[in-house]
Order: C-alpha cells, then sequence, then structure tokens
C-alpha cells in the first residue's frame, strides 16, 4: 500500500509540457495523474511534488532529498541528469555515483524508489546528438535500481516515445498523451489498476522537405534561441518558480492552485 508519494526530479516530474492552468506551476504531468489513482484509492493518500524544471542533477540531490526524508515517504519517484547530459561536457560516472548515493539513502529510509531511464531520441535530430551518452547514463540507472532494489521505468524501451505526437512543441517534453503514457506505465509497475487510457494516433503525417524546414525554423526561433539565450546569462527556466506541491497533502487537490 502506497500512502506517501513524494516526487523529485527536474521539469519531467514536475510535468512541463502538459499546459494546466488551474494546476500549481501551470503544468498538470505524469506524477499528478499518478497520484490522482492513488488518492481515489485511499482516503490517507498523501503526494508531494518538489520537482522544478531546468534544475541538474546535483541540484535536485541537494535541494530535494532532506525535505523528502523528513516527509517520511513510503514511495519516492526520482529522475534527474536529462539536463546535465543536454550540456557540451559531462561525467556521467560521476553523476550517477552521487546518483547511487542519494538512491541507497531512500531505499534505507525504508521507502520504494522508482527510477527513469532517459528517453531514446534516435528519431530526434536534437536528441541523436546526445544518445550515446544518454544510453550510458541509463546503463548506469539500470545498474544502481538492481543494486537497491529500485523500481525501474525504462522510457528508451517505451517506443511509443519515439512519437514526437506524444511531445510538446518545445520537443524538449512531453505533452499530455506523453505524460499519460508514463503514468500509464508506472502505475502498472506498481501493479495499479486505472482507467487511463493511452494514445491511439495511427499512422504518423507525412511531411514534405518544405514542411520539415518551416517546422524547424519555428521550432528554432520559438524555442531553440530563448533555450540558449538563457544559458548564454546563465539563467534557468525555473529561477524564479518554487515546488508546485512543497507538502504532503490529498492527492484531491493536486489540481487546485495554491502558489
Amino acid at each position: 500500500m502506497t500512502n506517501r508519494l513524494v516526487c523529485l526530479g527536474d521539469s519531467f516530474t514536475e510535468g512541463v509540457g502538459d499546459d494546466d492552468p488551474t494546476a500549481p506551476n501551470g503544468v498538470r504531468g505524469w506524477a499528478d495523474r499518478v497520484a490522482e489513482v492513488l488518492g481515489a484509492r485511499d482516503p490517507e493518500f498523501r503526494y508531494a511534488n518538489l520537482a522544478i524544471r531546468g534544475k541538474l542533477l546535483p541540484q535536485v540531490l541537494a535541494e530535494q532529498v532532506e525535505p523528502a526524508l523528513a516527509m517520511v515517504p513510503d514511495l519516492v519517484t526520482l529522475y534527474a541528469g536529462g539536463n546535465d547530459l543536454m550540456r557540451p561536457k559531462v561525467d556521467v560516472d560521476a553523476l550517477t555515483d552521487a546518483y547511487e548515493g542519494t538512491v541507497e539513502r531512500l531505499r534505507a529510509s525504508g521507502a520504494r524508489v522508482v527510477l527513469f531511464t532517459g528517453v531514446d531520441g534516435v528519431e530526434d535530430a536534437l536528441f541523436r546528438t546526445i544518445r550515446g551518452r544518454v544510453a550510458i547514463y541509463n546503463e548506469h540507472v539500470r545498474g544502481i535500481a538492481a543494486r537497491h532494489g529500485a523500481l525501474l521505468v525504462d522510457m528508451w524501451a517505451m517506443r511509443q516515445l519515439r512519437d514526437r505526437r506524444l511531445w510538446a512543441a518545445d520537443r524538449l517534453h512531453l505533452n499530455a498523451l506523453g505524460h499519460t503514457e508514463i503514468a500509464i506505465e508506472l502505475l502498472g509497475l506498481l501493479g495499479i489498476e486505472h482507467d487511463l487510457t493511452p494514445a491511439r494516433l495511427g499512422p504518423r503525417p507525412r511531411l514534405s522537405p518544405r514542411e520539415r524546414r518551416a517546422e524547424n525554423l519555428r521550432w528554432s526561433r520559438e524555442h531553440a534561441m530563448p533555450w540558449v539565450q538563457r544559458r548564454l546569462r546563465g539563467e534557468s527556466s525555473g529561477d524564479a518558480l518554487s515546488p508546485k506541491r512543497p507538502t504532503l497533502e490529498p492527492a484531491g487537490s493536486a489540481f487546485s492552485p495554491h502558489n
């Protein structure tokens, strides 16, 4: 039985890409969906989400782990490192050493822990350039999960996530359909029944070279350039944000603005 869920991480766990003006920080996401299902099963269920977009793995570990442990959760989800892997240089071994130490602490607290691999970006020009380092990161995460008895959502193996129709316009974050796929995968891993429905999109539309160029130019102007400019200024998209759910609350309040 799970009745105290705490979610840690970056934009993936915060829910970025799944816009919802009625939700804290303006986003919903897979974690809120999972919490809603668990809350419907148990009136004592409580949920906190400390994830903030733009956070690097060391920041997630330094800022979120202690508050999470103080809540004495029985289930913790942890995903971080995606932002680090997109940096020009990254020491994946050092990154995952720190990651493993945190997983060990979380497991020692008595909580079940859920980890995630990164998505396979083979069909996207941007993600394909870092596919190798993501694969190395994933092998570390798989080993960490095995050594410490953590559950693992293997997003690399979720081939449906290669379909760009499950992604937001920025190409970096899942949209509502994509977040629902993650919620379904996690609930299945926990053995929890639910009524969430996977996306049924049919064949992918074929774009002409001209349409593809226009789409890429629009993406570069609206999303890539602002991202690069923030990096040059040393800014993060989450600098002005607080955790969307900083304390354990009933899941029914997950979709009511409170900050």
